[in-house]
């Protein structure tokens, strides 16, 4: 009997043990955290920014933010579609070292990627002569998520730092001064893009832009995958007038969408833009319709995806002014 004791006794402190461990989750969550992120990368922007990019991590809870480290201090947080970040009001002529950690819709903190180091170039006082825009710039894919992007240098009377490869309005990359060319990942198949590139200088003076590079990469998207789901539509009267009120599950995609579209009758009718937290499982909003009653309304939803691009539309709707729901 003692021989049996001794065994359970010794069954329930390895348990125990395990169970303190929670399989490598350092919260005792359970479950475990992010792997830490790889293709880390920084490049000087300019004498007082640093670019600091980095490859997304999977995992099966996804990744709510990635935050940024210069040495041992977290200096940025960023969104998880987000995997690149500017950091800037740093020093001239200085080096600094940067790493990435992924912490998960549950909270848990991955560990820190390899670390990576950037110098700033010496400030240029008084310069505001901007580089000259960058010579042709041409692309092609090379995979169904992928583009591969080239250019002409870019001259300056001082140097060039850094190229800045913008996705429409939005700047999605940057590489340095004495490249170029670059890899563009994370896009969707089957989706026509325009890429921009522009040439940045030590003291943050940018060149125009160069003519677009139109790729569309290969395979097909009919939309289905990146639309709101559970979209309803209903309306409500308020001091003599009607107001539509839609909600909607946003689109399961890497990243946040913070910005969406609303379409009614065919016509783009409002854009809802997201400054602070954007909601992850159901959204909601609602916008003024007019005073008549009886009044008969198509009305669809679209939100644009990390990669600047649209995604596809909800399911429509229809609703009447007045009528009981």
């Amino acid at each position: 009997m003692r021989r049996v004791l001794v065994l359970v006794s010794a069954l329930c402190a390895v348990l125990a043990l395990l169970s303190s461990c929670a399989w490598g989750d350092p919260d005792g969550n359970g479950g475990r955290p992010p792997g830490a992120p790889t293709g880390v990368t920084a490049d000087a922007g300019s004498a007082t920014s640093v670019h600091v990019m980095w490859n997304a991590v999977t995992t099966d809870r996804g990744v709510r933010v990635y935050e940024v480290y210069r040495g041992p201090t977290k200096i940025k947080e960023v969104p998880g579609s987000a995997h690149m970040v500017d950091v800037t009001m740093l020093k001239p002529s200085t080096t600094y070292s940067f790493t990435v950690r992924a912490r998960d819709e549950d909270g848990r903190l991955g560990p820190p990627s390899r670390q990576v180091r950037a110098t700033t170039p010496a400030a240029v006082a008084d310069d505001r002569s901007a580089p000259t825009r960058p010579g042709k710039a041409t692309g092609r894919a090379v995979g169904s998520r992928t583009v591969q992007l080239s250019w002409s240098k870019a001259m300056d009377d001082r140097d060039v730092v850094s190229y800045d490869i913008h996705q429409g309005d939005a700047k999605i990359h940057s590489v340095g001064g004495n490249q170029t060319a670059t890899v563009v990942t994370g896009l969707r198949s089957g989706t026509r893009y325009s890429f921009t590139v522009r040439a940045r200088d030590a003291a943050d003076n940018v060149s125009p832009a160069t003519a677009a590079v139109r790729i569309t990469t290969p395979g097909t998207d009919d939309g289905r995958g990146t639309a709101p789901t559970g979209f309803r539509a209903t309306t409500h009267e308020a001091d003599g007038a009607y107001y539509l009120d839609l909600s909607w599950v946003p689109p399961r995609t890497d990243g946040v969408v913070t910005e969406y579209e609303v379409r009614l009758d065919g016509r783009t009718a409002t854009s809802l833009v997201y400054g602070g937290t954007a909601p992850r499982e159901r959204a909601s909003y609602s916008f003024y319709l007019g005073p008549d009653s009886g009044v008969g309304h198509r009305v669809r939803i679209r939100g644009r995806l990390p990669d600047g691009t649209w995604g596809g539309f909800s399911a429509e709707r229809t609703v009447t002014t007045g009528a009981q729901d």
